[in-house]
C-alpha cells in the first residue's frame, strides 16, 4: 500500500484513501458509486490508481466534455452509465446586468461564503453578461433558495438543460517543453518564456498557484496533472512527463491556456 503513496505529495494522502475507499465499496457491494467533483490533477490520481484494466471502472463527467471539474462515476463491468447518472445541473445565474457586471471570482466567493464545499460545484462559466455554474443536483434545492446575492447585486438562478450550457472561446494549445528541472519556478519560466528570477519573483508575490492553492515556494515540484496559473501570464497544465533529455533536462507535454 505505502507503493501507492510514494508516487504523490504526502498532502494528497486522505484523496488517496478516499479513493481506495470509493474502489473497496464497489468491490463489495457490485453497485456504482458517485462522488463530487474533482479538480484535474484529483482526476488524474484516480486514473492511476484505478488503472484501466481493474474490475472497477470510471467515467467522469462535468455537464460537458471540456469541462475542468468534473464528477466521477466508479462502477463494476455490468453497469452502463449515462450523463443522467453524474446528477450534473446546469444553473444560470439571472441578475439586473443592465446595472452591474458579475465576474468568476465574486460568483464562486458568494457560493463559498453559503458554507457548501467546493467539490459541490463544477465549472462556472462566463460568457460576457451570462454567467452559469454547474452543480450537484442533489444540493439544487438548498442553491434554490440560498443563494441569493452575489456582491451587492440581487440573484436568482434558473435551471436550465445541460446542452444550454455556454460555449467558451478558450482554447488549449499542447506543446512539448524542456526544463532544466520540475522545480515550479523552472516549468513557469520555460513554458511562459520568461526568465528564472522572473519566475521566481512571481511565487514570491503570491502571484502563482498550483492546483489552485497559491503558492509561495519556487522550489515546489510539479507533477503531471498539476495545473499551474501565473496571474498575467496564464495557465498551464502538464499532460504528461516524457523523460529527460541528453542533457538531463526534463520533457514535458503541457497544455497552455492564454
Amino acid at each position: 500500500m505505502s507503493s501507492i503513496y510514494q508516487h504523490f505529495r504526502p498532502e494528497e494522502k486522505h484523496f488517496i484513501d478516499t479513493v481506495l475507499d470509493w474502489k473497496e465499496y464497489v468491490e463489495n457491494t457490485y453497485a456504482p458509486k458517485l462522488a463530487d467533483f474533482l479538480d484535474p490533477r484529483q482526476q488524474f490520481i484516480l486514473k492511476s490508481i484505478i488503472g484501466e484494466a481493474a474490475d472497477v471502472k470510471y467515467k467522469f463527467f462535468g455537464g460537458k466534455e471540456q469541462s475542468e471539474r468534473k464528477r466521477v462515476l466508479l462502477y463494476p463491468e455490468y453497469f452502463e452509465p449515462s450523463n443522467e447518472d453524474f446528477q450534473v445541473g446546469l444553473y444560470e445565474i439571472e441578475y439586473p446586468r443592465k446595472f452591474i457586471r458579475l465576474e468568476h471570482p465574486m460568483v464562486l466567493g458568494s457560493l463559498m461564503s453559503l458554507g457548501v464545499k467546493r467539490d459541490k460545484f463544477g465549472d462556472i462559466l462566463v460568457d460576457e453578461d451570462r454567467i452559469q455554474l454547474f452543480s450537484s443536483e442533489e444540493i439544487e434545492q438548498f442553491l434554490m433558495a440560498e443563494f441569493r446575492e452575489v456582491g451587492r447585486a440581487a440573484v436568482h438562478l434558473k435551471k436550465l438543460p445541460i446542452h444550454e450550457a455556454i460555449q467558451e472561446s478558450e482554447e488549449w494549445k499542447e506543446k512539448e517543453i524542456s526544463a532544466a528541472s520540475l522545480r515550479l519556478d523552472g516549468i513557469i519560466s520555460s513554458v511562459f518564456n520568461i526568465s528564472r528570477q522572473k519566475s521566481q519573483t512571481l511565487i514570491e508575490q503570491k502571484l502563482v498557484k498550483l492546483n489552485w492553492k497559491t503558492v509561495e515556494n519556487p522550489a515546489a515540484e510539479c507533477m503531471e496533472g498539476d495545473m499551474i496559473s501565473a496571474r498575467r501570464l496564464g495557465r498551464c497544465r502538464i499532460i504528461e512527463l516524457l523523460g529527460t533529455t541528453k542533457k538531463n533536462k526534463s520533457r514535458l507535454k503541457v497544455g497552455i491556456l492564454k
